[in-house]
């Protein structure tokens, strides 16, 4: 679902701020209306996306409380490709340039 990268273009967009599906939409022109619902749809069923009715609107904002869980998952592997850059970054710093 986050491998997506619309679906992460889409939070990108909402963690600016509350939008409706058609701001979106203008936000993010290589998409039309129905793609960026069906993307919505996914990332409320996920619970990444929180939605409210005003009148006849549907506004949509993000909910990180799920990336919190993401981001413990990821910070497991995070001090081995720390540790990996690292090593690059002293072999390339230490390579001959001809």
């Amino acid at each position: 679902m986050l491998a997506d990268p619309t679906r992460r273009a889409v939070l990108d967009l909402l963690a600016d701020g509350e939008r409706t599906a058609g701001d979106l939409a203008q936000a993010a022109p290589a998409l039309t209306q129905p793609a960026v619902s069906r993307h919505l749809r996914v990332l409320r069923d996920a619970g990444l996306v929180r939605v409210r009715v005003d009148g006849q609107r549907r506004v949509y904002r993000l909910d990180p409380a799920p990336l919190t869980e993401v981001d413990a998952w990821v910070d497991r592997y995070r001090p081995r490709w720390t540790s990996a850059l690292g090593r690059l970054a002293t072999h390339l710093s230490t390579e001959d340039p001809a």
